[in-house]
């Protein structure tokens, strides 16, 4: 199973989400991240807190969803609609399902409130991609309906 996780910068969140992905999946589920405009960079502050979570970040970088090396099975759009952001659409044949998660490269204030923000995003990312994970995937009858159902469940855990 391909899952991309995909945004419009595929700097921060998109980037958070394959990551802890690929660092807790089992062997054959795999994701990738994307953006539909995105930046050429990673930002730091998402690489150094992968690396002080202990997550590789060596592979790490910002992509087009025009360069996927396959086509994913599941998408999961990570920016954050309430925000005023435009998600873009992938029009491939996956499941969709979408988490909104608040940019954590545009809060602005001290230090510590940014630092707060790129947490929290962490956070709320990791909790959800360990929820998708611990669905039985392989259980006999499961279906597109059923899957992406699931998922937009998943997208509503804080």
């Amino acid at each position: 199973m391909n899952v991309l996780f995909l945004c419009t910068g595929n700097s921060c969140r998109s980037i958070l989400a394959e990551a802890v992905f690929n660092h807790l999946a089992p062997a054959g589920r795999r994701a990738l991240s994307a953006g539909s405009h995105p930046t050429g960079k990673v930002h730091s502050r998402s690489l150094a807190l992968l690396a002080h979570e202990g997550i590789p970040i060596e592979d790490l970088h910002s992509k087009s969803w025009d360069d996927l090396p396959v086509t994913p099975d599941v998408v999961i759009t990570v920016c954050a609609n309430a925000a005023g952001e435009t998600c873009p659409a992938y029009l491939g044949p996956a499941v969709r399902a979408h988490w909104d998660v608040a940019d954590p490269a545009c809060v602005t204030g001290t230090e510590a409130e940014i630092e707060a923000a790129f947490e929290r995003a962490y956070r709320i990312l990791r909790r959800r991609v360990e929820a998708f994970l611990a669905l039985p995937l392989d259980e006999p009858g499961r279906d597109r309906r059923r899957l992406q159902a699931e998922l937009a469940h998943i997208g509503e855990l804080a």
